[in-house]
């Protein structure tokens, strides 16, 4: 089978406008990022606001392994296949960032036969979203430095700012800097560090605003720090939210592209999982339902972190609604899972299948009784995978009641995900639909991390270091309780140790810190040692990557 990038290299695209005129849009609603990328202008959502809304496919995973389940490729392959069965779909994603891209996944855009396109572009600078959050991350940066060195009358403590810089490349030697050395006119000595840009509380920011004045009021809601006195200082103290507004103009914008079969695909911002929220923009979400009659989308990892943050954060603000969950799992993930190291994944072992069962349950449960949700089952199927292992999955599914089918979108396109979609077709209009928040808005900080922990996580309870502990207290005087939480933890796990495979019990989660995103709307709550920059592998995917003499790309994926 051929790479990734060399599929869809061969592949033929529609023009952009094509795909914008099928989808219903007009010449004036979008405009041309060459011949294969538009952005559409927020107007058109504006203008179909009282249209129907389609159905919300929500896709997600079982906990990742580095055996690979492959969720992106499964939404988009689902989404090609609801093409093939004559469906008005239409897919909604996240941007790559180039961290991921140039480490340890590679390219993040599907694969094989199941992409959106153009994948090179995708992957790399695109319609430079990512880079208007970095640019517009740190001017504020560098708004607060200047403050503070032409005379700081807000009186900013130094040593109790909240902001730090941001690029979109993963560099362990930044996290903890030293700015401002030299003479008096390079500023004030201070300890600092780099965030990677999808961290970023903007990227955050971009993905939940609905409007350029949303956009503006939560810039301005930004906590950057505190006076001297202990009084916040936000971004808007520091005339700020003008300027950074401007940057994200064409950002806030959604991006159109498409699958590798035609089906019009919104890609638009970039939130880890792991450290953010993790879910694309309200924006393209919300345009996607009002022009389709089904929307495709995904939460980053597993069902513990994007899809969690999806249902408790996004849903309650955005008020849009899952009709069904797809819950993707693999063989190879389930061993993994089930104890098998990962040189002997290939090799035929039924039993270590159902040894990693635990962790498809977890999250099932988590999806059908906590939830609320109708669950369809997507196992992703793997040249290696033996029948034997592929019945143990499904045995276990019509054990449990819950509709599951094997896919193979990754070596056939939508032909592969044909009864995964009628599947989901059939649960969408059959099962029943009790969805809910796993928590209130009225609840305590404390009592919304409670209940991830031991209700999503499987955890016995929660425990608080020193710094949490202040940090709540800050909380509840800015009263802020109201928000809800963001738990930054690995994703690896469902407990807080990513060496802990499967569904670990009788352990304890432990909240190292909290910080407020004022601006984003929600609390972050640090669990582990979960880290906002990455660093590159012994061998990153960079190093694999070239450029030819006539312009091709080989190795991105």
């Amino acid at each position: 089978m051929l790479s990734d990038i060399e599929i869809a290299q061969q592949a033929r695209l529609a023009p952009i406008n094509t795909v914008a005129a099928n989808l219903g849009l007009g010449e004036e609603e979008y405009e041309q990022y060459g011949r294969y990328k538009a952005k559409v202008s927020l107007q058109a959502l504006t203008a179909r606001k009282e249209e129907a809304d389609g159905k919300l496919i929500y896709v997600t995973a079982i906990t990742p392994t580095p055996a690979g389940e492959g969720k992106t490729c499964t939404a988009v392959g689902l989404t090609q296949a609801l093409g093939k069965l004559g469906k008005k779909v239409v897919l909604a994603l996240r941007e790559p960032s180039l961290g991921p891209t140039f480490g340890v996944k590679g390219g993040a855009a599907g694969g094989g036969y199941a992409q959106v396109l153009p994948m090179d572009e995708i992957n790399l600078h695109f319609t430079g979203d990512i880079h208007a959050v970095t640019a517009a991350h740190n001017l504020l940066s560098a708004l607060i430095e200047n403050h503070i060195y032409q005379g700081n009358h807000l009186g900013i403590d130094p040593k109790q700012l909240l902001w730090k810089r941001v690029m979109d490349i993963s560099d362990r030697q930044l996290r903890r800097i030293v700015v401002g050395l030299g003479g008096k006119s390079d500023g004030i000595v201070r300890e600092s560090g780099f965030e990677i840009s999808v961290a970023s509380e903007i990227m955050a920011i971009l993905c939940l605003a609905e409007s350029i004045e949303d956009l503006k009021e939560r810039l301005g809601a930004i906590l950057v720090g505190y006076t001297h006195q202990g009084n916040p200082v936000y971004a808007r103290d520091l005339h700020a939210v003008g300027a950074m507004a401007i940057l994200l103009k064409e950002a806030l914008k959604p991006n159109l592209v498409q699958t590798l079969e035609g089906q019009p695909t919104f890609i638009h911002g970039g939130p880890f999982a792991n450290i953010a929220h993790g879910n694309n923009s309200i924006l393209a979400t919300k345009l996607a339902l009002k022009l389709g009659d089904y929307v495709v989308t995904e939460g980053g990892f597993a069902a513990d972190l994007g899809a969690e943050k999806f249902f408790d954060i996004v849903s309650p603000q955005s008020g849009v609604k899952p009709a069904v969950a797809v819950l993707v799992a693999s063989v190879r993930a389930l061993k993994s899972h089930g104890g098998v190291p990962k040189e002997k994944l290939d090799q035929d072992n039924p039993s270590a299948v159902s040894a990693g069962l635990a962790n498809l349950e977890k999250h099932l449960d988590n999806l059908t009784c906590v939830f609320g949700l109708p669950v369809v089952v997507a196992v992703n199927k793997f040249p290696t995978d033996s029948d034997q292992e592929l019945e143990v999955i499904m045995e276990f599914c019509r054990a449990k009641g819950v509709p599951a089918e094997v896919s193979t979108v990754v070596a056939e396109g939508g032909a592969g995900g044909v009864k995964l979609a009628e599947a989901v077709l059939k649960t969408i209009d059959e099962a029943q639909n009790r969805f809910a928040p796993v928590y209130s808005a009225e609840m305590s900080i404390e009592e919304k991390i409670h209940i991830l922990a031991t209700k999503i996580y499987g955890a016995d309870g929660v425990v608080y270091s020193k710094e949490a502990e202040k940090a709540l207290i800050k909380i509840k005087e800015l009263g802020l309780e109201r928000f809800p939480v963001c738990v930054a933890k690995t994703q690896m796990s469902l407990s807080d140790d990513p060496a802990r495979k499967g569904a670990p019990q009788g352990w304890i989660l432990t909240i190292r810190d909290l910080r407020i995103a004022a601006g984003a709307g929600f609390i972050v709550a640090l669990a582990g040692n979960i880290l906002t920059m990455p660093g590159l592998p012994p061998v990153p995917a960079a190093e694999k990557m070239d450029l030819k003499a006539d312009g091709t790309i080989i190795g991105l994926f």
